[in-house]
């Protein structure tokens, strides 16, 4: 008879346990690894506009992003990535909303790919039907978000995606509206956090940024 394997241990042998945390010691590696390859190849490829859209503001641009299928491929990828590992592949999300406008860009594809719904949160008067409201302050005023009241059923797992965390306003709205229809809010995710503006600081969930202005080695140009 030929001698036994880890593979083939009885489930309370304890080698077994052994074999099962090396198993997956070695994978959470492999994707960590991958995620920071993931992470340098996307940072490389954001562009700087100084001056825009007033003088003295300057503008990181994520369209190249997408305009390109294989960094689009790599960015879902390395969210997919983040949300695995935070998560596991049986606490996923149930729903990722994305935010008007730039988190229509990318939500609906992380979505797909985690096998969950996507639901909008849009500007105040865009959604039929009946909706949630939450305001939030702008430099210049006040804004309002909605969200379809039918659009996350009670105890459903949400993750909010947004392009940037700036001031944090907007994200903070959207995560009262998933409460508001009893959703649990896992998180927010974001491709770029501008931090000197300090926006998570407004935040009651985890949060998690793909990349940083102020991030070494960034090649942003």
């Amino acid at each position: 008879m030929p001698e036994s394997t880890s593979s083939h241990l009885p489930r309370d042998h304890p080698d077994a346990a052994t074999a099962q945390v090396s198993r997956h010691s070695t994978a959470s590696s492999s994707s960590t690894s991958e995620l920071a390859h993931l992470k340098i190849r996307l940072h490389q490829s954001l562009r700087l506009f100084p001056d825009f859209p007033i003088p003295g503001v300057p503008f990181v641009d994520i369209l190249p992003l997408f305009a390109n299928p294989q960094l689009h491929k790599d960015l879902i990828r390395a969210l997919e990535l983040h949300l695995v590992n935070s998560y596991g592949e049986h606490r996923k999300p149930d729903i990722v909303v994305g935010l008007d406008a730039r988190g229509f860009l990318f939500g609906p594809s992380l979505a797909l790919r985690l096998g969950a719904g996507f639901v909008p949160i849009r500007k105040k008067g865009k959604l039929p039907g009946l909706t949630e409201t939450a305001g939030f302050k702008k430099e210049y005023g006040e804004d309002f978000f909605q969200i379809q009241k039918d659009g996350i059923k009670p105890g459903q797992r949400v993750v909010v995606v947004d392009d940037i965390i700036a001031t944090g306003g907007s994200a903070a709205a959207a995560g009262s509206l998933v409460r508001k229809l009893g959703g649990t809010l896992l998180g927010y995710m974001f491709v770029l956090e501008l931090d000197s503006l300090k926006g998570r600081d407004k935040l009651d969930a985890p949060i998690y940024t793909l990349l940083s202005s102020q991030e070494q080695g960034a090649n942003i140009t």
